[in-house]
């Protein structure tokens, strides 16, 4: 990092502890590795600027802790018997931040912006039936209904109306813009307000006395969200290693996204408290079912069998993670008996299937970059692993923009490789299913699994789903496209003034219901 780097983001941090001294014990400090880019919920964003908006806006239904959709500013949804009209009672007594009075009228102002081409949302695709859901209409037929029309069921509907990337689907009181429609701040229903934006160093959100506080105990982003703390200040600070002297310092309270090589190192720093969780995105290794060699299954199954997950997951992230053979995270709540059982560690099985499948020492390349530590580090293992089991391996380290293409064109036998979270097990098996002609990123290419996939698409029943779901695993370890190793871990660092911090599934900060005490 350049030397002007590291003396703006010190400049950031003491300005930061200087402005705040005042009220220090109310004022709650987080790093981010960079500015936000928008403050639009959906807009131009990116991860940061979604942990910023997700504050201060509430959308209709949100995430809870297993990433299970729970309704928000909606007291409750009905779902037609035929999947095609969706009917949200809302909460009553909820204001924005500016005092007005939230009603269904706000939500169809936010929806019809959203829609609206222009203000370019992210997640327009996923409603107008180019993605996923086709919405066909929005009624309000009173102040406290509001009823969305679809052309067909869709299971994902819920599920994409609480994205965190969609900003939640934040509704959004119309002072958010200026009169001339120009973008101007949002003015939402969350527990902060958004106050001050210092470009380059920090975002300044204040305590929203009037939050309409959910029921329930906290869960994800529904529950409780008591806003415990006058002051919020999301800190620019780009080095992972200034945030981590700021954090012992005392001039930051928290480092959400540490990386698992830190976190031994300081949980033995007094007065510093780490704690992770299990996350919904997935590393593994993928196979190329159309390469000559690869396309022998009796292989791929001889590959998977000479992992050791357990020894191979236990070094790569410090004993923070768990193996997990299934594309269903295990924090799902789509998790359970059928995903727990995959691939065993059997050298002896691993030897039979290789003589079964006439494999005669051909090299295999594995893919790899050192931008992801993590699956760089298990690439190393999973070579050694192999090669200890008669397989022949060679690294190929590639920079990422590289590996992507290829991952991209389906260039390649073996790949290490990390796919992001996906908050429902359909996305995730999305991600990896489909025809490889049409698109060769895909890894598993069976038409019985694209047909199930789709129904669990269409189904909005979970426990219908949760068949399909299995149904799909057992496919998936038969076929053994790729082997999906780990679910990595959110892992934080918090000082040990700071309460009721805690890292979860969506791998997002939540400032609600933390309060930092009196030293």
């Amino acid at each position: 990092m350049k030397t002007s780097s590291l003396l703006a983001a010190a400049a950031a941090l003491t300005l930061g502890a200087a402005a705040g001294a005042a009220t220090a014990p109310s004022t709650l400090r987080i790093s981010i590795t960079a500015d936000i880019r928008s403050s639009d919920p959906g807009v131009n964003r990116d991860s940061n600027s979604d942990a910023v908006v997700m504050q201060v806006v509430e959308g209709l239904v949100a995430y809870g802790e297993d990433a299970t959709v729970r309704p928000l500013l909606a007291k409750s949804v009905d779902i037609s018997p035929d999947g095609k009209t969706y009917t949200f009672k809302l909460r009553q007594g909820v204001k924005f931040q500016n005092g007005a009075p939230f009603s269904s009228a706000d939500v169809l102002w936010t929806w019809q912006r959203d829609m609206d081409p222009k203000t370019g949302w992210r997640c327009r695709s996923a409603f107008d039936g180019r993605d996923g859901a086709k919405v066909t209409g929005v009624d309000a037929p009173d102040p406290d209904t509001v009823v969305f029309h679809l052309a067909q069921p869709n299971g994902l509907f819920l599920t994409s109306l609480a994205r965190v990337d969609c900003g939640g689907t934040g509704i959004l009181q119309k002072a958010s813009v200026k009169p001339d429609g120009t973008w101007d701040k949002p003015i939402g229903t969350g527990p902060f307000a958004f106050t001050e934006w210092k470009r380059g160093q920090y975002v300044r959100l204040t305590r929203y006395a009037g939050y309409a506080n959910p029921p329930g105990k906290s869960d994800g982003y529904t529950g409780s969200k008591r806003p415990l703390v006058d002051e919020v200040r999301f800190m620019v600070v780009p080095d992972a290693s200034t945030a981590k002297a700021a954090l012992q310092r005392g001039d930051i309270d928290i480092i959400d996204d540490l990386p698992d090589s830190d976190a031994a190192v300081l949980e033995k720093v007094p007065g510093i408290k780490v704690a992770h969780a299990p996350v919904l995105s997935m590393s593994g290794l993928l196979m190329q079912t159309r390469d000559p060699l690869l396309s022998n299954v009796k292989l791929r199954q001889a590959i998977a069998h000479a992992i050791d997950d357990k020894q191979l997951v236990e070094a790569v992230s410090y004993g923070l993670a768990q193996p997990n053979n299934s594309i269903v995270p295990k924090a799902s709540s789509y998790y359970g008996p059928v995903q727990q059982k995959g691939w065993t560690y059997d050298p002896a099985l691993s030897h039979k299937l290789l003589q079964e499948a006439g494999y005669k020492g051909q090299t295999l390349t594995l893919m790899a970059t050192k931008r992801f530590p993590q699956t760089y580090q298990a690439a190393v293992l999973l070579q050694a692993m192999l090669q200890a089991a008669g397989i022949n391996t060679r690294l190929d380290v590639m920079e990422w923009a590289a590996m992507l293409d290829r991952y991209n064109t389906g260039k390649y036998q073996l790949m290490s490789f990390p796919y992001s979270a996906r908050m429902d097990p359909a996305l995730s098996f999305d991600s990896v299913t489909g025809d490889k002609t049409r698109q060769p990123r895909k890894v598993w290419d069976n038409p019985q699994a694209s047909k199930l996939l789709k129904e669990a698409d269409l189904d909005v029943d979970h426990a219908q789903r949760q068949k399909i779901f299995d149904q799909l695993h057992q496919m998936f370890i038969a076929d053994a496209p790729m082997v999906p190793l780990y679910n990595p871990v959110d892992i934080v660092a918090y000082r040990s003034d700071i309460k009721g911090y805690r890292p979860w599934a969506v791998k997002a900060p939540r400032l609600w219901e933390v309060e930092k005490t009196a030293k």
